[in-house]
């Protein structure tokens, strides 16, 4: 599924994301939509001779970005009649239908599940690769955050969720 690029006069002020005064957006493709590309999308392309790469909003160790996005969530309208568990592919701004769930969130609740794909970073930074690929969670669950803050939404760190079940469940 396609995801639509948000207008350029869509910015909220950024007052209003840290003092949780941002206007409450309702859950839907565009929102969803707004949420990835203003977190994990890619901004750029930068080009040096033969070479190109991508630059995305999020920073990365090495610019390699082991982190993946998976969202959980229940009907959105024009994106999902059920609960449904995708995958955000931010090289095409979209999400990938991966699988239809049986049992259904709490109304207003979403799930973004983070994961690194480790050999992204373990081939250039050996042992150091665990250490950066917290690192660049943590960079895309702040940017997470604040796309949502621009969404009136809030966003809430679940550490207590087992990781088999997440696995299973993306």
């Amino acid at each position: 599924l396609e995801l639509p690029f948000p207008e350029s006069d869509e910015a909220a002020a950024c007052d209003a994301v840290y003092d949780g005064a941002a206007e409450l957006r309702p859950v839907g493709v565009g929102t969803i939509a707004r949420l990835f590309y203003f977190s994990l999308a890619l901004s750029a392309w930068k080009q040096q001779g033969d070479s190109r790469w991508a630059l995305r909003v999020n920073p990365s160790s090495g610019n390699l970005h082991p982190t993946e996005a998976y969202l959980v969530a229940g009907v959105v309208p024009d994106c999902s009649k059920g609960p449904a568990v995708f995958h955000y592919a931010p090289d095409v701004h979209g999400l990938e239908h991966r699988a239809e769930l049986d049992t259904a969130l709490p109304e207003g609740v979403m799930l973004i599940v983070l994961t690194s794909i480790h050999w992204r970073e373990a081939w250039k930074y050996g042992e150091r690769a665990y250490r950066y690929c917290q690192h660049d969670a943590g960079h895309a669950l702040a940017a997470i955050r604040l796309s949502a803050g621009l969404l009136g939404w809030s966003v809430r760190l679940l550490t207590a969720a087992p990781r088999r079940d997440l696995a299973a469940l993306v």
